[in-house]
């Protein structure tokens, strides 16, 4: 995979690879005297010291990832001309990357945050990123008003702590953020490990097959592990006694030969069917019901392989959803657009425009073609080839041949809200997903969501955020209220 260095015995060098005479003493002018600018063994190490660490980043920076293997199950060719989809039984290397969300580098992974689920799949065709979570919703539908949602999980910045005032004050000013709530707030809302969890794509892409027929679709990872997670009191333990417990887990089970699989499930909407469908099916804060789209089986995905280093592999790997190969493409869904230009404009700030070209970023299946060169990081693996197209020399061509298919549009640009579909609100899944836990199950969402809320300082911020869930389920509403009173006495 990546290159292998020599580190055994031999003299020790500069990165330039002339031999060091003294590791352990600093030139200095004299006995006691300063050290000497032109010591570059220091200086070189020092450098090298201060810039060890890149950028984390913003959202998803604590995380964890291996290598894997997926295995189609199922003949899709009727949906998609994807051809890592092509074949039952053909394999595909993949890379997977589980994070959390709001918490820093530093974090524990026992914490109440929705996972990072990033998929890489090294495709014949490209490299293929699905980047969504162990959700199938989100707290909002419009990319616009994810830096003002993040501002509110991170830090104050007058206090430098999360303030409950700042989350429930956003959560309650956006309703369409219930549906997430409610899942976070419910059993599935802390993971016992990486390897007991679901995962999904979470936006709705789309399928184009060779007669560029279009489908709409939706992947689930289904975990065959058995879903496990921990109670609020059990993570707290866990997070001061094993803050790396998540990533231990994984690499553990990995290196037991214990691989953790997912049958991977999608389901597909004829491209027809949108219009009419009782929700938005581009809006990421919503569902398709299962009675309405049953879930087919395509595929089995399984992690086999650790990574051997976790900066260069795990640190520095890239996802961006725009990272797609023919017959396969993006959806209207507001967020989904938004991500397609942040995720990439993220890492070429973070990791650096070269990116790319590092061993667990750049195609494994095949190899990239095309002008771009030079900027930091650049290994001159172009040689002498030209950096332009057209070209007379032999260099890479256009295909004329689309990703996806196009989406007919009409209307005037603005400002618009998403579209309502005929049983469209900002509770109505919140409420269905509440009706359906089990006692015990409400128990522990209403004692998650009134510790949180208790914590507000502004009666009216709890009571807006009471009365949103309220409106998903009159019950709902009044056993929080009563939970929160009572914390508040």
């Amino acid at each position: 995979m990546s290159e292998q260095f020599d580190n055994t015995a031999g003299p020790l060098t500069t990165e330039s690879g002339a031999p060091i005479s003294d590791n352990n003493q600093s030139e200095a002018a004299g006995v006691g005297g300063p050290l000497l600018i032109q010591d570059q063994v220091l200086l070189e190490k020092l450098a090298h010291f201060n810039r060890e660490r890149i950028p984390e980043r913003v959202v998803h920076a604590r995380g964890a990832g291996a290598y894997g293997t997926f295995t189609v199950t199922a003949d899709v060719t009727q949906y998609t001309k994807a051809k890592f989809l092509s074949q039952v039984g053909k394999e595909t290397e993949t890379f997977l990357r589980f994070s959390t969300v709001a918490d820093s580098l530093g974090g524990a992974d026992a914490r109440r945050d929705p996972r990072g689920w990033a998929l890489k799949f090294y495709t014949e065709e490209g490299n293929y990123d699905l980047v969504g979570n162990n959700t199938p919703v989100f707290f909002i539908r419009d990319a616009i008003k994810f830096p003002d949602f993040i501002h509110t999980q991170k830090r104050d910045p007058y206090t430098g702590s999360q303030e409950a005032d700042n989350v429930w004050d956003f959560w309650s000013l956006s309703p369409e953020s219930t549906h997430q709530v409610t899942w976070l707030f419910g059993d599935r809302g802390i993971p016992a490990s990486y390897r007991h969890m679901d995962g999904f794509g979470s936006h709705t892409f789309q399928w184009v097959n060779e007669a560029g027929e279009q489908f709409w679709v939706k992947y689930h990872f289904k975990t065959d592990q058995g879903i496990k997670n921990l109670t609020q009191d059990e993570a707290n333990k866990l997070a001061g006694e094993d803050p790396d417990s998540h990533q231990r887990d994984l690499r553990e089970s990995i290196e037991r030969g214990e691989f953790p699989s997912w049958t991977v499930q999608v389901q597909i909407m004829p491209a027809a069917e949108a219009a009419t469908y009782r929700y938005n099916p581009f809006d990421l804060t919503k569902v398709w019901l299962n009675e309405d789209y049953p879930r087919i089986t395509i595929g089995k995905l399984e992690l086999n392989r650790n990574p051997d280093n976790i900066f260069a592999e795990v640190e520095q790997s890239i996802f961006s959803p725009a990272h797609f190969v023919p017959g396969i493409g993006p959806s209207p869904d507001k967020m989904l657009q938004g991500r397609l230009f942040a995720y990439g404009d993220a890492h070429r700030y973070r990791v650096g425009i070269n990116a790319d070209h590092l061993p667990v970023n750049r195609p494994h299946a095949t190899v990239a073609r095309n002008g771009n060169r030079d900027g930091i990081g650049y290994d001159g693996r172009h040689g002498r080839q030209k950096n332009y197209e057209p070209n007379s020399f032999g260099g890479p061509y256009e295909t004329g041949r689309p990703l996806w298919a196009p989406l007919q549009l009409s209307g005037e640009t603005g400002e618009w809200e998403t579209p309502r579909h005929a049983e469209d609100d900002d509770y109505v899944q919140a409420g269905k997903l509440y009706r359906l836990m089990s006692e015990d199950e409400q128990d522990r969402l209403i004692a998650n969501l009134s510790g949180f809320i208790a914590k507000v300082s502004r009666d009216d911020i709890a009571e807006r955020a009471i009365a949103n869930f309220a409106k998903a389920d009159e019950n709902y509403g009044k056993r929080l209220a009563a939970a929160v009173a009572e914390l508040r006495k």
